[in-house]
């Protein structure tokens, strides 16, 4: 790896192209180097993972509506929509936006954890439907999601956009277009356009987390995706983006990031080095927030220690920064109490899914937060009990780059109503990579067969499976067709809006 300066320019300095951020992700974007065996193996599990949860997510209003708008765009020989078969082609950035909406309503796929947030499994839908619309290989798709997650992993390392209360879609269209550089084989200068217009137009607030929290959540990243495969689209026609976009007086660090004075360090490969970042993200074995995940693990083992949850007094829940003023009581949003929250915002509530959690000594992506589920009154009675404070020790072991030290969990004290107290802590979820489960290639073909269930009929999903096992070695007509089919699902998408 190759540390990068990244600091405030005055116009007058005249930054080099060369010395640019955007310049140095677009070099990482062409550069040839390899993909490691065990980085296709990941790719693949990704795929497998974004399909599992997009297919449990298709009759969601958000995700029904992504579709309707995608439908209304088709194209010849376009990308396909998941759901839709094959043969139902649609503009690319139109795949990408339905299908990337789908990935995300459940909050159901990977993440990685660093200076600041992500979801790198966002990138495979736009990058999927380029790959289609454009006659690409499976081979040729794999560089480009490693290379995707390498941009957006990397600037997640070292570049925080939250402290500024920036969403984290702010280094997701730079990193899809990058592996749109990548997947398409673009000159330097292209795609170093195509970053800096991508960027510019996905920088937005978090509000879009925050308080009351909509479907816009799902939305988010599908924006992201389909500004990306449009910036990729003009910049190939010639046109420029603003910059230097990172590094300018009035740039993205300037006035939206930590000011005219601060510097990042950005590690990026070297030239030739392959793509790893992929290895150090990890999924989600429950649909909820990541940081709740551990919690989750937790609770189904302090139930039986706990006995009569109508005995408890307090639960208090000590844990990283980001934790606490993210999902838990730190963020100060009364709709983390309300039972009348939407599901966007409950499960971005450590407080009611640990509550949850501990009746159930389990987690469902529908029935943990059905409107019934969530006024039940021993619940309401025992999640308004629950609290969560900020510890140092929590805070610096989320922040290590330590993989064997670095934490997303914390410690649980349970305070009974007979002044009795139990203790118990969690560092990583039981399906993290040092988890008790560890997920494997088997755990991601499980899971996409849980939840594609009662979509798609075992045929379709054993088809679908084999051809995602297969994908390097998928040529462009084969991968055309790597989607999969739920009969009748376009006439059961809703019409409406202008269209």
């Amino acid at each position: 790896m190759i540390e990068h300066l990244v600091r405030v320019h005055a116009s007058a300095e005249h930054l080099a192209r060369h010395d640019q951020l955007a310049w140095k992700l677009a070099e990482l974007a062409t550069d040839p180097a390899p993909v490691a065996a065990e980085v296709e193996a990941m790719v693949i599990n990704r795929l497998i993972d974004d399909a599992a949860v997009a297919a449990a997510a298709l009759g969601r209003t958000p995700v029904a509506n992504a579709r309707a708008q995608a439908l209304a765009r088709p194209l010849v020989p376009g990308a396909a929509v998941f759901g839709c078969g094959p043969g139902t082609r649609v503009a690319p950035e139109w795949a990408a936006w339905a299908n990337a909406v789908a990935v995300r309503e459940l909050d159901f796929h990977d993440t990685f954890l660093a200076a600041e947030y992500a979801h790198p499994g966002d990138n495979i839908a736009p990058l999927l439907a380029v790959a289609q619309h454009c006659r690409r290989s499976g081979a040729e798709l794999v560089r480009a999601i490693a290379v995707a997650y390498e941009v957006q992993v990397d600037l997640a390392r070292s570049i925080s956009l939250h402290a500024h209360k920036i969403d984290h879609v702010a280094h997701l269209g730079p990193s899809v277009a990058a592996g749109l550089g990548t997947l398409l084989d673009l000159p330097t200068e292209v795609v170093y356009q195509a970053i800096g217009q991508a960027l510019h137009v996905t920088t937005a607030t978090r509000q879009s987390r925050k308080g009351e929290i909509s479907s816009w959540k799902a939305y988010a990243p599908a924006f992201a995706g389909k500004c990306a495969i449009e910036a990729v689209d003009r910049a190939m026609r010639g046109e420029g983006s603003p910059s230097p976009i990172y590094e300018g007086e009035d740039g993205v660090i300037a006035w939206m990031l930590d000011g005219p004075e601060a510097s990042y360090h950005v590690a990026l490969p070297a030239p030739g080095e392959p793509c790893r970042a992929i290895l150090d993200t990890f999924t989600k074995e429950h649909s909820a927030e990541y940081q709740a995940q551990a919690f989750i693990d937790l609770a189904a083992r302090l139930r039986d220690r706990i006995g009569d949850l109508a005995e408890v007094a307090q639960i208090t829940i000590a844990t990283s920064h980001h934790t606490h003023f993210v999902i838990g009581s730190g963020a100060n949003d009364p709709q983390k109490l309300d039972p009348d929250a939407s599901r966007e915002t409950l499960d971005h509530s450590l407080m009611y899914i640990f509550a949850v959690a501990l009746e159930d000594r389990t987690w469902h992506e529908e029935r943990s937060y059905a409107p019934e589920r969530a006024h039940r009154p021993s619940t309401v009675a025992l999640w308004h009990k629950i609290t969560t404070v900020e510890d140092p020790g929590w805070t610096r072991r989320y922040r290590s780059s330590d993989p064997k030290e670095q934490a997303f969990g914390g410690k649980v004290t349970v305070v009974m109503a007979d002044g009795s107290v139990i203790e118990e802590e969690i560092a990583v979820a039981d399906a993290h990579p040092l988890g008790a489960r560890p997920f494997g290639r088997a755990e991601y073909v499980a899971k996409f067969h849980r939840l594609a269930a009662g979509q798609l009929a075992e045929v379709e999903r054993a088809r679908f499976i084999a051809r995602c096992e297969a994908l390097g070695e998928l040529d462009a007509a084969a991968l055309s067709s790597l989607t999969f089919s739920v009969e009748g699902l376009e006439a059961r998408t809703p019409r409406g809006g202008l269209l």
